[in-house]
């Protein structure tokens, strides 16, 4: 996983909205895809960039493949754009 890629996965904003749904908990990829008006193939599509960035995890169970949020990831994010804003010191 690259930083780069990271951050092209989180400039869409579908894939942005499956992250946001994923918070709640690991979804099947049938639940991800009715939540939104896309082909199947789109869908899967995307969720294989975030997989890609290392944003999500999979998990096969029987003919169901489950994504959750890979919260280390989204962590390593934040203080890294936390970061940006550095120690404040000099804000007026």
């Amino acid at each position: 996983m690259g930083f780069s890629e990271t951050m092209k996965a989180l400039s869409d904003p579908v894939r942005r909205e499956i992250l946001n749904m994923l918070k709640g908990g690991s979804m099947s990829a049938g639940d991800i895809a009715s939540r939104f008006d896309l082909t199947g193939a789109s869908v899967s599509y995307h969720l294989a960039q975030l997989k890609k960035a290392g944003l999500i995890n999979e998990k096969k169970d029987k003919n169901y493949i489950y994504y959750s949020l890979n919260a280390s990831v989204v962590e390593e994010v934040l203080l890294w754009l936390q970061s940006l804003k550095g120690d404040g010191g000099d804000e007026k």
